[in-house]
C-alpha cells in the first residue's frame, strides 16, 4: 500500500499552460537548462508555483518516510510536470510502506500504530494518506478483537486474576 499520494491539484497552475504530468526515471532536473530563456511574467509565475509545490511534495513524502521507520519498502516515487523554464517539478508522490500485519495480535498493533503515524505524519495529510490512517486502525481494531478472544480462550490459569476482595 502506498501512502503519501498528494493529488496533483494544483497541476493545472495557469490555464493558458497545460502539459500531463510525466513519470521520468531520474529525479528532478534542478538546474536550468544551458541556453538562458526569457519568461513571461505568467510563465515566470508559473515556474514559482511549481517550485512551491515542488518543495510541499518533497516534504510531505518525507514526513511519512520519516515516519514509517522500518515498515519503509522503497523511497518516494513522485510525478513531475514540466515547467516552462523546461524544468521537471515534483507535483504529486507516494511512498511505498508494508501494510500487512503482524505474526501476533501484539505485533499488528504495534505496525497499525506506526503506519497511522506514518499516514498522518505531514502537516496536511492528503485524502489517500487518511484513508490508509483508517484501515491501520481497522486493523488494528481486529488485532485487539484477535488478542481478546485469545485471552477470553486462554485456560483459567494462564488468564489475568482479579481480586475483588482486596
Amino acid at each position: 500500500m502506498s501512502i503519501g499520494a498528494i493529488l496533483p491539484s494544483s497541476a493545472s497552475l495557469s490555464p493558458g499552460y497545460s502539459v500531463p504530468p510525466v513519470q521520468p526515471s531520474a529525479p528532478a532536473e534542478k538546474t536550468t537548462p544551458a541556453t538562458t530563456i526569457n519568461l513571461s511574467p505568467e510563465a515566470q509565475a508559473m515556474v514559482e508555483k511549481l517550485k512551491a509545490r515542488d518543495l510541499e511534495v518533497r516534504q510531505h513524502e518525507q514526513a511519512h518516510m520519516a515516519a514509517a521507520g522500518g515498515l519503509v519498502l522503497s523511497g518516494p516515487s513522485y510525478t513531475y510536470q514540466r515547467g516552462p523554464d523546461g524544468v521537471n517539478y515534483a507535483i504529486g508522490g507516494e511512498v511505498n510502506i508494508d501494510t500487512s500485519p503482524g505474526a501476533t495480535p501484539e505485533e499488528t498493533i504495534e505496525r497499525a500504530r506506526t503506519i497511522q503515524a506514518a499516514a498522518m505524519a505531514p502537516a496536511e495529510p492528503s485524502g489517500p494518506d487518511r484513508a490508509v490512517a483508517a484501515q491501520a486502525q481497522q486493523m488494528e481494531m481486529k488485532a485487539r478483537a484477535e488478542q481478546a478472544q485469545r485471552a477470553y480462550e486462554d485456560p483459567p490459569e494462564k488468564r489475568p486474576a482479579l481480586d475483588i476482595f482486596a
